[in-house]
């Protein structure tokens, strides 16, 4: 199995980092293959501009997003490590996910609304969370990411396999960030 491995987070020190590269090296633990997209490290453009816009009829795209597409046609699983932001993802990785999952390229909501064009794969999400889940409970935000992320988003990418991994309170102890990163190491073998 291939995974790539898609990662959100402007500093290469971040928890979102260690998170993703723990993840990866479960995946290699279980004899798996992975490869990285940093999105920030690699200046990845998030505007969605005219230009996608021009070319998603003809399915024309741009070097960069044939790029993006080529690397996800390899894959058998996706991880995208994000840190949550405002209750929902990084607009880089949001970025991500409107120029490159295309329409004609993943989904026709004309003629197949409920099909993904993309072959059967695993998705999983990483997303350490800094604040304390007991605050969220009432309001079950968590409950409502995960059914956006896992029907809106990784269902439309063809994802049968759909693995959400909230990370509460990655801005805790020492001892606590050590067992999140365990957890991501789990995660990966796991695949």
């Amino acid at each position: 199995m291939h995974v790539l491995t898609v990662i959100s987070h402007p500093n290469q020190d971040s928890f979102t980092h260690a998170i993703a590269h723990r993840f990866c090296e479960g995946v290699k633990d279980n004899g798996n293959t992975f490869e990285i997209a940093d999105l920030h490290a690699e200046n990845f453009d998030p505007r969605w501009t005219m230009h996608d816009l021009s070319d998603a009829p003809s399915n024309a795209t741009s070097v960069e997003i044939r790029r993006e597409q080529e690397r996800i046609e390899r894959a058998d699983a996706i991880c995208m490590a994000f840190p949550l932001f405002w209750f929902s993802m990084p607009a880089m990785m949001k970025g991500w996910m409107d120029r490159v999952w295309t329409y004609g390229w993943t989904y026709d909501q004309v003629n197949d609304p409920n099909q993904s064009l993309q072959r059967s794969r695993i998705g999983v999400m990483l997303v350490p969370a800094g604040g304390n889940p007991e605050h969220w409970q009432p309001f079950q935000f968590e409950e409502s990411m995960e059914v956006l992320w896992k029907a809106g988003m990784l269902g439309y990418f063809g994802m049968t396999d759909k693995r959400v991994h909230i990370l509460n309170s990655s801005e805790g102890s020492h001892e606590r960030r050590m067992r999140l990163l365990d957890r991501a190491y789990d995660v990966g073998i796991s695949l």
